[in-house]
């Protein structure tokens, strides 16, 4: 599937965070279909039993993979999580490529819903999750000290023009 674009990383946020020691640096991808793709790896200190990342970790990435979605369409909003219900269905490991995707289900002017995946590169589901947002705007979002472009400052090019999916029906 064509990646049509490339999201902005943060400083600080736990999974897109490029200046975060302990975060995933993940990158995302706006994809033809209008969902949003990530490659990514989780690293041992996301450990939770040996050789398995915390569902924790898990669950944050999917909310934000699944968060991110709306940017797809609408870059100058944000999500606010009103509730996530995260299915585990096979252990996730650490150190190894992953993929995920997150597509918008539901929208209206102020909430939306989302379904987001993280599958290996087989396409095997490993977690997934549908939550709902509320809509915030830019300018509620970030504090009068921070601006957006202070914190999502990273616009990273890394030449990625497509990411496969096997089974692009699991959204």
């Amino acid at each position: 599937m064509k990646v049509t674009g490339k999201q902005k990383n943060s400083r600080n946020c736990l999974i897109c965070g490029m200046e975060n020691d302990a975060g995933v640096k993940a990158p995302f991808y706006n994809m033809e279909d209008g969902s949003v793709a990530s490659l990514f790896e989780f690293r041992p200190h996301h450990q939770s039993y040996p050789d398995r990342t915390h569902g924790g970790m898990i669950s944050a990435f999917l909310d934000e993979i699944a968060g991110r979605a709306l940017w797809v369409k609408s870059p100058r909003l944000y999500g606010v999580t009103t509730s996530i219900n995260v299915s585990f269905r096979k252990p996730v490991p650490y150190g190894v490529p992953l993929k995920a995707r997150g597509k918008i289900i539901a929208d209206s002017p102020m909430f939306f819903s989302a379904k987001a995946v993280i599958c290996d590169m087989d396409d095997t589901v490993l977690a997934e999750c549908t939550a709902r947002y509320f809509k915030l705007s830019v300018e509620k979002a970030f504090d009068k000290s921070v601006h957006e472009d202070e914190e999502m400052c990273y616009d990273i090019k890394d030449g990625v023009t497509e990411i496969d999916f096997k089974n692009a029906d699991f959204l």
